[in-house]
């Protein structure tokens, strides 16, 4: 007679492992995949959550904010008692996946993200998923991916719009062929400024992390990656810009020359 753990330990991944594309092999390498995920706000509550699901074998969380109310709408991971108690996102996202899967290594990081620390925090993982809110720091993730050849997934939504991108080193285009800097700090857009509905957020975060489980589980992945994928959810459309290649004369990728 099996006990319930032994039981759940079989079946856990069974309705996903019956998908052929993924199988048996690629469910072994989602558990020895290692993965940053850097902020844990709107799209980072959502993709650690399904990562965790599908049973990726360690997550490292890296966030320095705390809940308040006004991420109650949008970010899966947290209750009334964490805006209540303004726990930090990266312990409180942590707490909640150790219920979700015990089988898994989730780190809790309350830190900002710096040059300072972006190599102690990205030096032993796979992939890094972008859970930003602002392009300055995605592009100090894409000029580190850029200078050490780590594939890392963009990701951004505001309102009710979104786009996702695959971003391979050598083999697609990086961040900085398609925009040589960050924009002006009070250009940028964000959910502060313009909003954001949670089901958008949901439904980027979902490709994001489908895209991780392609890049994580498969020698190549199903899909040809640099394409850029964007669609405006409140109006019903999107379209995909197929895959970019490396810009030769971007400042990071092209030449190989940092860009920060």
């Amino acid at each position: 007679m099996m006990t319930p753990r032994e039981y759940n330990r079989q079946d856990r991944y069974l309705r996903q492992v019956t998908f052929s594309p993924l199988g048996e092999i690629g469910q072994r390498r989602l558990a020895s995949a290692r993965v940053l995920l850097i902020g844990a706000g709107g799209l980072g509550s959502w993709v650690s959550e399904l990562l965790a699901r599908a049973g990726v074998g360690f997550i490292r969380i890296v966030d320095d904010d705390s809940v308040d109310w006004t991420n109650m709408h949008r970010q899966a991971m947290y209750s009334e008692a964490d805006a209540e108690a303004g726990k930090p996102k990266a312990v409180a996202a942590a707490q909640r996946i150790a219920l979700i899967n015990s089988e898994i290594t989730v780190e809790a990081n309350v830190t900002r993200l710096a040059a300072g620390n972006i190599a102690s925090l990205a030096g032993d993982v796979d992939v890094i998923l972008d859970g930003m809110d602002n392009f300055t720091s995605r592009f100090l993730v894409n000029d580190y991916a850029v200078s050490t050849s780590l594939p890392w997934i963009f990701a951004g939504v505001v309102g009710a719009q979104g786009q996702v991108m695959t971003i391979i080193p050598s083999v697609t285009a990086c961040l900085r062929c398609m925009y040589d800097a960050p924009p002006p700090p009070e250009k940028e857009l964000n959910a502060a400024n313009t909003g954001v509905l949670g089901p958008a957020v949901a439904t980027m975060a979902s490709i994001e992390a489908l895209e991780a489980v392609k890049l994580l589980s498969a020698p190549q992945p199903p899909t040809s990656p640099g394409a850029i994928l964007v669609l405006d959810l409140w109006n019903g459309s999107a379209r995909r810009i197929e895959s970019l290649s490396p810009r030769e004369d971007c400042p990071c990728c092209g030449q190989r020359r940092d860009g920060r």
